[in-house]
């Protein structure tokens, strides 16, 4: 699901954000924000920071350097762990 997510990230910033026009508030941009959300958290999480910064993106907000959120090592994600399924 999380790979169909990004794909359909790919198929926005190609197909829809020339049309729209570079408008978004922050860097990195939205769509490479949620994509970077996605890739190190996964779904769940990932999407979760997707949709705070999307609600963040209005006229009112000042914007500017939003990065993701470094991942903490103690909670590992099953769908990004390299050593998933061995025991630890």
């Amino acid at each position: 699901m999380t790979r169909l997510a990004i794909k359909l990230i790919h198929v926005y910033r190609y197909l829809l954000s020339p049309w729209i026009g570079n408008q978004c508030r922050f860097y990195p941009t939205c769509s490479h924000y949620s994509e970077e959300a996605l890739k190190t958290y996964g779904l769940g999480k990932g999407g979760y920071l997707t949709l705070r910064r999307l609600i963040k993106c209005h006229p009112w907000h000042p914007g500017g350097l939003d990065p993701v959120p470094p991942r903490d090592e103690k909670h590992s994600n099953p769908d990004t762990d390299p050593n998933r399924g061995e025991l630890r």
